[in-house]
């Protein structure tokens, strides 16, 4: 029996046995499985195989790192004894994803439609914020509007105004196109359904009340029954439910039409079908049904008050961890599309609340910190968080530090319980940040400010007040001198082959494969580097596009999709560069490779040219991970002067 099948043996009764199995695949480092049952896995015989260098459940796929070298090897003997299917690092994802559960796969779906139409709903929102600079009372000039004060800028307002609603009266379309793609449809019918659900021979959505309490409203009649020609402006639940009745009619009809008049009758009989159950049935019960879900939401923030707006922005943080944070989007789409009812969202100026939490709470580190590193992490992190993107801040500093993270979470519900007392909401959504203020009603933005203020003072001195117990703490249990850290990238390392004390096995040639700003391995946004499970390391923010090899050595492995290189140095020294993350299932697209597995190379020979553009919006991220997968347990390494060295 070959090694790698024992190894195969032993990941089989790991996870539960072979008919636990659905499909495996493996990128350049990784072993990806698709189980049936996930409670099977035994990650106590998982760490006990030598080979496994650590492992993690995500997106429904369960992954142990090998490395490359073995994790083909390691694939190929697992799916010749298990007979498992066979499936690209795509298929993998989307079996992964399937096997969530209900409320996961539902969570998934919402995201999956609304996101791609983000940017147009942000788009209208801050023109309808920038309309409001101009039209809004008091906001500039006490007691007038600024198109009060200079008539002649009326002109551009009412243009303004115009583009900024275009998004909204026609939101149907877009949320009809999107959300027909991800159940299966045609998207260009979805479109045509929106179309009719907002035309203009219909009476608009806005003024239903009006058509009704003067009796203007129109019908159809037919077949005794009279169906309100009413459109859908402004609503979110019927066009979902619309589009999917669409999308499953029209992959019925479809499956038994014949070729010849599928082209013809398909696309007629789904439209036809579909329409008229949108204004018979479906429609107005899911409009009815909307309204209710919208004004349950409203009483729920005005009956709980600042209590429940602390509670809400304490967990929003936790929320945007694990991504729930997407299953918003509609509820805030629907209290903004009905501004005349809802008067605006109450949950964006709470995330305000929360980015400002975490920005300030990354600028307290950086002022704390005497790590070289970090407070430069901290510092351009900080600064983006307060301008609504707090991913880097948030995972980046505060979660890495603990203590900050928990002071933002404090001074988010203290923020948040504040904004409540005024009733702060926003009339478009945007940045949730410093330039959130356009996106809030004009009645609110001094309230808003202010809450801004609380959020960043309170948490900036809770973060200095938790610091200073966790170092009284750690001087309690550990009195030890603590060695000077600055200008260190430190990361956890694996247990491989010895390092000769006192040597430096990083070769004098050595060069950085690839121009760009350096960061910590822990900034990754991929848990199997992040936790240097892989090796010790450092990464790199791409600002070129040629990856060269660092030292003189040997193509030890060049996967297949070109995205990931093993090299060899001449002294022994083991080196990944993982191009990106997630970047196997480009499958080569935008990587031009330049050197063969077994080559040997020089330092700073070209290896891969890759068009980073071309592939930065088709993965998660383009960072790059540089990691030694060969170094003794404990120990570090540091950047100076762009040389990787060894700390002591």
């Amino acid at each position: 029996m070959s090694q790698y099948q024992h190894i195969a043996e032993q990941i089989i009764a790991a996870v539960g046995g072979k008919d636990n199995i659905l499909a495996a695949t493996h990128c350049a480092t990784r072993l990806r499985m698709v189980l049936k049952d996930e409670s099977l896995i035994d990650t106590a015989a998982i760490e006990a195989i030598e080979s496994a260098k650590g492992h993690f459940l995500t997106a429904g796929q369960f992954q142990i790192i090998f490395g490359t070298g073995t994790v083909n090897n390691v694939t190929q003997a697992l799916l010749q004894l298990t007979g498992a299917q066979s499936v690209s690092t795509t298929e993998a994802k989307a079996l992964g994803a399937e096997k969530g559960n209900i409320f996961q796969r539902f969570i998934k779906m919402l995201s999956d439609i609304f996101v791609p139409i983000i940017p147009a709903i942000v788009a209208g929102g801050l023109l309808m914020g920038l309309n409001n600079v101009f039209t809004a009372n008091g906001l500039i000039v006490e007691g007038k509007s600024l198109i009060e004060v200079y008539p002649q800028w009326a002109a551009l307002a009412e243009m303004i105004n115009t583009f900024a609603n275009a998004p909204f009266v026609f939101l149907p379309i877009l949320i009809a196109f999107s959300a027909t793609k991800i159940f299966g449809g045609n998207p260009f019918l979805g479109a045509v359904l929106g179309m009719i659900m907002v035309h203009p021979d219909l009476t608009n959505n806005y003024a239903l009340a009006e058509a009704i309490r003067t009796n203007t409203l129109d019908y159809w009649e037919f077949f005794g029954h009279q169906f309100a020609k009413v459109g859908y402006q402004g609503t979110v639940l019927p066009i979902l439910v619309c589009s999917w009745i669409l999308a499953k009619l029209e992959c019925s009809i479809r499956r038994v039409m014949p070729a010849s008049l599928d082209l013809l009758l398909t696309p007629l009989l789904s439209i036809f079908i579909t329409a008229i159950l949108t204004f018979s049935i479906v429609g107005p019960i899911t409009r009815d049904a909307g309204i209710a879900f919208t004004d349950a939401v409203q009483w729920l923030y005005n009956s709980s008050g600042a209590i429940g707006a602390a509670i809400f922005g304490a967990v929003y943080a936790p929320i945007v961890i694990t991504g729930m944070h997407n299953s918003f989007i509609p509820v805030e789409t629907q209290l903004i599309a009905d501004l005349a009812k809802s008067g605006g969202t109450f949950i964006f100026p709470i995330a305000a609340m929360n980015n400002v939490a975490q920005g300030a709470a990354a600028f307290a580190a950086l002022w704390i910190s005497r790590d070289a590193k970090l407070k430069s992490i901290a510092g351009a992190s900080g600064i983006s968080a307060v301008l609504g993107i707090t991913e880097p801040a948030m995972f980046g500093v505060n979660l890495r530090l603990r203590y900050p993270f928990y002071a933002a979470l404090i001074g988010t519900a203290l923020a948040s319980a504040f904004i409540a007392l005024f009733k702060v909401k926003a009339v478009a959504l945007g940045a949730a940040g410093i330039p959130g203020i356009i996106s809030i009603r004009a009645d609110s933005i001094i309230p808003y400010v202010i809450g801004m203020a609380i959020s960043f003072a309170a948490t900036f001195t809770l973060t200095f007040v938790f610091s200073k117990q966790r170092r009284f703490q750690a001087a309690a249990t550990n009195p030890a001198p603590q060695t000077n850290q600055a200008e260190a990238v430190e990361t956890a390392v694996v247990e491989k082959v010895p390092a000769v004390a006192g040597s430096n096995p990083f070769p004098q040639e050595w060069q950085m494969p690839l121009a760009g700003e350096i960061i910590a391995l822990e900034q990754v946004p991929d848990p199997a580097f992040a936790s240097g499970a892989m090796g010790a390391g450092f990464a790199i923010v791409p600002s070129g596009n040629q990856v060269i090899s660092p030292v003189n050595g040997t193509i030890a492995a060049v996967f297949p999709s070109r995205h990931a290189i093993g090299i060899e140095a001449d002294n022994g020294l083991e080196i990944l560069i993982h191009v990106g993350i997630d970047t196997v299932k480009l499958n080569g697209e935008g990587f031009t490779q330049h050197v063969q597995e077994g080559q040997a190379v020089q330092a700073g020979e070209l290896l891969l040219t890759v068009d980073f553009a071309a592939i930065e919006d088709k993965v998660p991220s383009i960072i790059t991970p540089v990691v030694f997968t060969a170094m003794d347990k404990g120990e570090k390494i540091r950047i100076e002067n762009q040389r990787p060295i060894l700390s002591e």
